[in-house]
């Protein structure tokens, strides 16, 4: 008997074999019959139903490529492409109890499988279930490869995809918008602004952006884009002193010495986004403050500017913070898309030479600088800043302890750092 089993199946590998070969110099009739030969011996050889099936259906023999699929999920249906040519053939014959089954036991083998998802929407949708088929599409959405990935013949069924779930946000955003307008009006004046920044997320207007710290994260630190400038009663005396400041800038900036690239990665570090940027001086500083030391050499040319500085609450990280600079930003610069090393500092910009065309974006929120207005930011939320004028952007950076800290807290993280720096035998700090 095992013999015999033995030759059955070299038997079917042959046949197989010479089926591909025809196949590949396009001889379809000639192939049909290795399938079929290979049929007569094993009714449910899972790769001759696919390919009976396949051929009835490219036919218009819908039932006979139905019986060839159904014949092959009842025998397997460990794959979801099996399930997926079952459903394809049921909404060519209207069946869509049968092919929302199909596609459901597609996406039972695989619940990530881009073709069933697509099929599932489009059932939906020729159903008129606009809510479930937005939801289906989104999933499409979520799942697929960029759109310069995908092969032809799925790409326009992604594209509508996008398509059909961003109408629906807009058409859902629209409809909230004036369902809420009479609810905004009976709180005018109240501070309703996370409420709104919650409904343009959950209508797509907006995205979720969460604290991303890259070295050190503090829990239950609520991730804020911008911090309402009353937090920081501190800021009056700078933003008063703003000539001054840029002043002094102005006068190092005729030196010409202490300007250093920004981003400095050495050859053997992986650049990823600071390809670009790495030892430019497109965007360069000025240090006042480095890896939680004062730079001398620079601190002596702006006595002004430091006397400020250290008016603001200071972190205190040893080898790490506190850190403060002028930034300099050279015409037709982008600095991209990035998240700082640690919460539990924010920084603050502190404007002074903004051409038009500069733009400053955390999170959700964009913001244009304005000299003499200083905003503090969380720098682990993603941000970006661009300088698409033809002149220098100038900008004070200084960063600070994150205000809802408490003062043990504080004594805590400092404490912590000055372990961490004993453990390693290293002071390896981070800049702004």
């Amino acid at each position: 008997m095992m013999q015999n089993n033995q030759l059955i199946a070299a038997e079917i590998t042959a046949l197989e074999a010479e089926a591909i070969r025809s196949m590949q110099a396009g001889r379809e009739q000639e192939a049909l019959g290795f399938w079929g030969r290979i049929f007569a011996i094993d009714p449910n050889h899972g790769r001759t139903l696919a390919t009976i099936g396949q051929h009835a259906f490219r036919k218009g023999d819908l039932q006979s490529a139905r019986a060839a699929f159904q014949r092959a999920v009842d025998t397997d249906g460990k794959n979801p492409q099996q399930w997926i040519s079952l459903a394809l053939v049921c909404q060519k014959l209207n069946d869509e109890e049968s092919e929302a089954y199909a596609i459901k036991r597609a996406l039972t083998v695989d619940p990530s499988d881009l073709l069933a998802l697509i099929l599932r929407a489009n059932l939906l949708e020729r159903q008129g279930k606009t809510h479930k088929a937005a939801n289906a599409y989104g999933a499409v959405a979520a799942v697929s490869p960029s759109l310069d990935r995908l092969t032809p013949d799925l790409r326009p069924a992604v594209e509508h995809a996008i398509s059909y779930r961003d109408n629906y946000d807009k058409e859902f955003g629209a409809f909230m918008d004036q369902y809420l307008e009479a609810h905004y009006r009976a709180f005018v004046g109240e501070k309703l602004d996370r409420f709104s920044d919650s409904v343009d997320i959950m209508v797509g207007r907006k995205r979720r952006y969460e604290s991303q710290s890259m070295m050190y994260h503090y829990p239950r630190l609520t991730p804020i884009e911008f911090f309402d400038r009353s937090e920081f009663p501190w800021l009056d005396p700078i933003e008063a002193a703003t000539e001054e400041i840029r002043e002094e800038f102005l006068q190092i900036l005729n030196v010409e010495e202490g300007f250093t690239p920004y981003i400095t990665y050495a050859a053997d570090v992986p650049l990823n986004q600071w390809a670009e940027l790495n030892n430019s001086p497109n965007w360069s500083a000025f240090h006042l403050y480095k890896m939680g030391e004062i730079v001398p050499a620079n601190a002596v040319m702006c006595p002004k500017t430091m006397a400020l500085i250290d008016g603001a609450p200071k972190p205190d990280q040893p080898g790490r913070t506190p850190a403060a600079m002028f930034s300099l930003l050279k015409p037709k610069t982008r600095i991209p898309p990035h998240t700082g090393v640690s919460n539990v500092r924010l920084v603050t910009h502190v404007p002074l030479i903004i051409p038009e065309r500069c733009g400053f974006r955390v999170g959700n929120e964009t913001r244009q600088w304005q000299p003499g207005k200083a905003w503090v930011f969380d720098d682990t939320i993603e941000h970006e800043a661009w300088n698409d004028s033809d002149k220098l952007r100038v900008v004070l950076i200084f960063d600070i302890w994150h205000p809802h800290l408490t003062q043990a807290e504080r004594a805590m993280i400092t404490a912590m750092t000055v372990g961490m720096n004993a453990f390693s035998n290293d002071v390896s700090g981070f800049d702004l």
